[in-house]
């Protein structure tokens, strides 16, 4: 409920979510770091956030890529064959058997998230959008051109190579022998399709993720911090339009005490409880 000075209070009564969940037609789940974190995906934010001697920040962006293509992509390669080894966690798999359950009730459930590690889509979720883009997808500097690559290497000169300790040596692979472009007469340099920072989210998937939200008539907050914009704006603006929200999180976020219910501790653990069949559900 709404105090007086028009900030809300958030609850950990599950029967009270579970109530309004039955009853949900369209639910959006906005997740983060913190929903992959228990399937052991390094984050490479906060301590001991390195690979070799820089943080993702230094790496990540537009002008490392330029300066360093080879640097960013052993990063980037790293990054992938680490996630090759990882699998879904409970949450994921919760959510996804949600969507798939709710489905057949003519119900909308919708994965909104901040993660680039496709664990969403490897747990069975089909209705995702990834605001960041994926470790999975690459686009060619020249031409544009946008494709999944699960390859493992992504490249022969990449084999073997990203070992992320500080003693490591850079491989400097020539940049003809980086990922290129396939599409006929390109060969244009690949690069990872993710966002950088500095670089501006996609446009078109910003604006599927609001109507999304607009959409919806339950919001979930699941492992994600609040604080990285616009994503951080998402749940609170759903909240201020009087919908319940509730947050999944081993801590408590800025945004806490805008939402109805707060569900302390590992998403694994809570959200399966949380999303499981509802008894008024048809079988």
């Amino acid at each position: 409920m709404i105090g007086a000075v028009g900030i809300a209070f958030s609850c950990t009564d599950l029967a009270a979510f579970r109530e309004i969940f039955s009853k949900a037609s369209n639910i959006a789940i906005l997740t983060g770091a913190g929903v992959s974190a228990e399937s052991g995906v390094p984050t490479f934010r906060g301590a001991g956030g390195y690979w070799r001697k820089w943080q993702a920040q230094e790496l990540a962006t537009p002008e490392a890529f330029s300066r360093n293509p080879s640097r960013v992509w052993e990063f980037y390669h790293y990054r992938r064959e680490v996630m090759l080894t990882k699998t879904p966690n409970p949450a994921h798999l919760a959510i996804a058997e949600c969507e798939e359950r709710l489905g057949r009730q003519g119900r909308g459930v919708a994965v909104i998230t901040q993660n680039i590690d496709e664990l969403h889509r490897r747990a069975g979720s089909k209705n995702i959008l990834e605001i960041h883009g994926s470790l999975f997808k690459t686009r060619c500097t020249s031409c544009g051109h946008e494709a999944a690559n699960h390859n493992s290497p992504i490249c022969a000169a990449l084999a073997g190579k990203g070992a992320p300790d500080p003693d490591s040596k850079d491989a400097q692979i020539p940049v003809q022998d980086l990922p290129r472009c396939e599409q006929a007469g390109c060969s244009g340099l690949l690069r990872p399709a993710v966002v950088w920072f500095g670089e501006a989210l996609d446009s078109d998937i910003i604006i599927r993720a609001e109507k999304v939200l607009d959409n919806c008539d339950l919001c979930l907050v699941v492992g994600t911090s609040s604080v990285v914009y616009p994503a951080a704006m998402f749940a609170p603006q759903v909240a201020a339009r009087g919908v319940p929200v509730a947050e999944f999180n081993m801590e408590d976020t800025p945004a806490t005490m805008c939402f109805k219910f707060h569900f302390h501790g590992p998403c694994g653990t809570t959200l399966p409880a949380a999303l499981s069949p509802h008894a008024s559900e048809k079988h």
